[in-house]
């Protein structure tokens, strides 16, 4: 299958005003403090009760346990939410509050908070810009780049692609390891440096008072059950928003910022229990559009500006079919799976 071919066959990009898209869905932006504040109730305290139940379970089955950790781990993903709209300055009206609310769940969800907040605004300022890849993404290569590579190359970005690595050994490492240093902020001043090492100081006492409590055994036993699950589950949800078919990539000159958010971000569709549990951040192209609006306001953005429903409107089963997805084909203009270089060759 040649290039020419692949292209013939993709689907024409919707006719739509970026522009004015734009400012329709800037209309929904602004936050409401009393709404935020019940989205945080809702979000922290039913992680602090089944922390509770998870412990005494222990005595009964470690199953149980388990079973418990899974809707732990959905509220721990959805204060990381929380922590992500702080970080935009959406979810509550002052910056203050919004940032003391994004150091104190950092905590929490071991994500260093101005350190996550600096390179996920560069994510925001690059998407689908490739030219501008490496912070805040998931490392993407272009055909011609792949074949650049010698034998070593392509095998550890094979490796790296494999669902094994980008969904399981990839996470942990990310929210365990990666975030106890401002990995690629080394030179930026002071801020990610104060922000890493005082989300480390006070995760580790956290950590080290809650093991002191109950014993070091049993904590691991439930933390890290709640942590694993819910950095896996929050990696998928970043890389499906951004890793499918036909979507935005363009060099430097030719990359527009506007089509970029909305045709670089996936409108993933999900049902309304993980819907909750996400926080709407499935409604990427909206987001990535407009960052100010709070996640409990894009389902509103939908109902009032209803021809965004389906772009890039990606179900979980389409999902699941997007992850052989490794490279961009700069000719064909979309992703393309490792056997597709064999098909073309």
């Amino acid at each position: 299958m040649t290039s020419a071919s692949i292209t013939a066959t993709l689907p024409a990009r919707p006719a739509l005003d970026f522009k004015t898209i734009a400012r329709d869905v800037a209309a929904f932006r602004g936050a409401d403090t009393g709404r935020g504040m019940f989205e945080l109730i809702v979000s922290a305290v039913p992680l602090a009760v089944l922390w509770v139940l998870m412990w005494l379970s222990l005595d009964l089955h470690y199953l149980i346990t388990l079973a418990l950790a899974v809707p732990a781990a959905g509220f721990l993903l959805r204060l990381f939410l929380v922590q992500h709209d702080c970080g935009h300055g959406s979810f509550f009206r002052g910056r203050r509050a919004n940032d003391w609310t994004g150091r104190v769940i950092g905590v929490l969800t071991l994500t260093p908070y101005h350190y996550w907040r600096r390179t996920h605004s560069m994510h925001h300022a690059g998407t689908g810009n490739l030219d501008k890849r490496g912070i805040g993404d998931v490392a993407t290569l272009t055909v011609r780049e792949y074949a650049a590579l010698g034998f070593w190359g392509k095998l550890g970005y094979r490796f790296y692609r494999s669902p094994i690595v980008l969904f399981g050994l990839g996470p942990a490492y990310v929210f365990l390891l990666q975030h106890r240093v401002p990995v690629g902020l080394m030179r930026a001043g002071w801020q990610p440096w104060i922000s890493t090492m005082g989300t480390n100081l006070a995760a580790a006492l956290l950590w080290i008072g809650l093991a002191w409590v109950i014993g070091i055994g049993p904590f691991l036993m439930i933390q890290l059950p709640i942590t694993l699950i819910a950095a896996s589950v929050g990696v998928w949800l970043f890389y499906i928003q951004h890793q499918f078919e036909d979507a935005y990539w363009q060099a430097g000159p030719g990359w527009n910022f506007h089509e970029a958010a909305l045709m670089g971000s996936s409108h993933y569709v999900l049902p309304p229990v993980l819907r909750w549990f996400t926080a709407n951040i499935g409604v990427h192209h909206i987001h990535h559009l407009c960052s100010a609006i709070p996640f409990y306001r894009l389902s509103k953005v939908l109902r009032n500006v209803p021809h965004l429903t389906d772009v890039n409107r990606m179900t979980i089963a389409q999902s699941v079919r997007s992850v052989g997805l490794v490279l961009w084909d700069e000719d064909a203009g979309r992703l393309v799976r490792f056997r597709d270089l064999r098909a073309a060759s």
